[in-house]
């Protein structure tokens, strides 16, 4: 789909943003695939390659406690990107929060661009790769540590414990402080923006039924559950719609 198949619907988004000051983004994989991050549930996403174990089981609290080299070799090969930069998407809603429009951004991704791009205001549902801690000392790491150790699992440099990266694996609950959150930005705004989301991961995608606003808008390539009851839905790819928004 060309840029200019869906320029109508940009015009609409455009004067749904001119007009509210009030916007709450909820964004997931499919905002940073243009930044070069692979999406789980895309045709070439994580979710249909062939490895020893499901990606679901790897990526498991279970199997982190279990087989934790397994865990961190996957971990390693296919949730670090190091080197990775913001795309239109991230850098407009950066800039749109800085113009009082957007008030949150709400992610399901665990990479860190949004707030790389200029974000203050952003609600890491799932937590980040970049920040990893021992669990039995707390002492704080970055992914250049995770990344770069020469262990199968990589080991606290003060105590000698595991590091265990910051992000919600499957079995492990969401934090209930960012999620409380979550709850009030979307329950308070007047327009909701879901992009690059399939809205197929819960309890996450649960929080889009808090939304009482007055405009719903779904910008994704692939259809979601909420299209038919969405005031603007656009099948295009994030970052090209966002670079044609005017601030």
């Amino acid at each position: 789909m060309g840029e200019n198949d869906c320029s109508a619907e940009i015009e609409e988004l455009q004067s749904i943003i001119n007009k509210y000051d009030n916007i709450v983004f909820f964004g997931g994989a499919g905002v940073s695939t243009e930044s070069g991050i692979p999406d789980f549930r895309s045709v070439d996403g994580l979710y249909n390659q062939k490895y020893d174990y499901p990606p679901e089981t790897i990526l498991s609290h279970t199997f982190y406690v279990k087989h934790p080299a397994e865990f961190y070799r996957f971990y390693r090969d296919k949730l670090i990107c190091r080197g990775v930069k913001p795309n239109p998407a991230h850098l407009k809603l950066a800039e749109l929060e800085k113009a009082g429009k957007v008030k949150a951004v709400i992610t399901q991704n665990i990479d860190g661009l949004h707030q790389a791009a200029g974000s203050s205001e952003v609600l890491e549902l799932h937590g980040s790769n970049l920040r990893n801690y021992c669990i039995k000392c707390g002492e704080f790491y970055g992914i250049d540590y995770i990344a770069d150790s020469p262990d199968a699992v990589p080991k606290c440099s003060k105590c000698g414990g595991d590091i265990k990266p910051d992000v919600v694996l499957y079995e492990e609950g969401l934090n209930m402080d960012i999620l409380q959150k979550a709850v009030h930005y979307i329950a308070n705004a007047q327009v909701l923006i879901i992009g690059g989301t399939s809205l197929a991961v819960y309890p996450a995608a649960g929080l889009i039924s808090y939304f009482k606003g007055e405009k719903l808008v779904v910008i994704n390539m692939a259809p979601t559950a909420v299209d038919a009851t969405a005031d603007l839905v656009i099948a295009a790819p994030i970052g090209k719609v966002f670079s044609q928004i005017k601030i």
